[in-house]
């Protein structure tokens, strides 16, 4: 029986391999949007203990990667899209990069409570677990709706960032949770609709590859007109302002919304393609504008 790559070579990790481990870009919107949970918090929180903070949730959110990568290494092998991957390329051993992601998470729970408080460790280490145990162990194999339920975990940080300032988690903490709840189905199924050949041939049951591209399609628009009056939702609970963020939300959920039925219309990936670009742009800007309109509120 033929070996995967993983299987034959040794682990000869140089330092860009384990950076690699902790998925990067990923990372990069996870902490963007936990920053801005704890900009527009109310109350205040020493800069050093607030960079202490944002560090925290990356290292946690790379761990939680590492952890991820090591558990899917037999499909990394497979799907085109991770085939690259440390792991599979044999340039770390799965049990390095398991002790890797476990110290570093372990690690960076106990930092965010000594830094900030309970509550926000305490969210911080709900959603690695949610990410390791929910989503890749139990749902992403198992479920078509596996980016619904474990696309939770991504969620967290914005909620993390207000509890490490604030000491709990109101109501809009929930809101900036349930934006990015609600972005990440058409977000993902817009990247699975033109990588489905890769989910089927590794044996994940995504939406496109069980259901086929119309439901798909069709659960993106409906996520996605939710998602519309959703990220209004600051304006209406008054931690964010109508005419700077309110008409930049409203302008940028609109334009997913049409790309959401472009892909609805279109039988090519094109749009498939455009409106997962689209979306990673679309959540860094919501969030960037909240956190400028955040900023004149306080000033004025």
């Amino acid at each position: 029986m033929a070996q995967t790559a993983y299987q034959l070579v040794s682990g000869q990790g140089e330092v860009r391999d384990y950076f690699a481990l902790l998925k990067p870009r990923v990372m990069s919107l996870v902490v963007f949007t936990g920053f801005a949970g704890l900009a527009v918090a109310p109350g205040d929180l020493h800069p050093v203990l607030a960079a202490v903070a944002v560090l925290c949730i990356a290292v946690a959110s790379g761990a939680a990667g590492a952890i991820n990568m090591w558990y899917d290494r037999d499909i990394d092998a497979v799907m085109e899209r991770t085939r690259h991957r440390p792991i599979p390329t044999g340039k770390v051993e799965p049990s390095e990069a398991l002790a890797f992601g476990v110290i570093l998470a372990s690690g960076a729970i106990m930092l965010m409570f000594l830094a900030t408080n309970a509550v926000a460790a305490g969210l911080l280490a709900a959603a690695v677990l949610f990410y390791v145990f929910v989503y890749t162990i139990w749902l992403k194999r198992r479920t078509t709706q596996n980016i619904v339920i474990g696309g939770a975990a991504g969620a967290f940080p914005p909620a993390i960032g207000w509890a490490a300032v604030t000491g709990d988690v109101g109501i809009e903490a929930a809101i900036l949770f349930l934006l990015i709840f609600f972005w990440t189905p058409p977000h993902f199924w817009a990247l699975a609709l033109y990588r489905k050949g890769d989910y089927a041939a590794a044996g994940v049951p995504m939406l496109p590859v069980v259901h086929g591209a119309r439901e798909t399609k069709r659960q993106m628009l409906l996520y996605t007109v939710f998602l519309v009056p959703l990220s209004l939702a600051p304006c209406f609970f008054g931690f964010a302002g109508w005419p700077i963020y309110g008409a930049a939300a409203a302008a940028l959920s609109l334009i997913f919304l049409a790309l959401a039925i472009a892909v609805w219309r279109d039988e090519s990936d094109r749009s498939a393609k455009r409106m997962f670009g689209y979306s990673i742009f679309y959540l860094f800007g919501l969030f960037a504008i909240l956190i400028a309109d955040n900023a004149l509120m306080t000033t004025v």
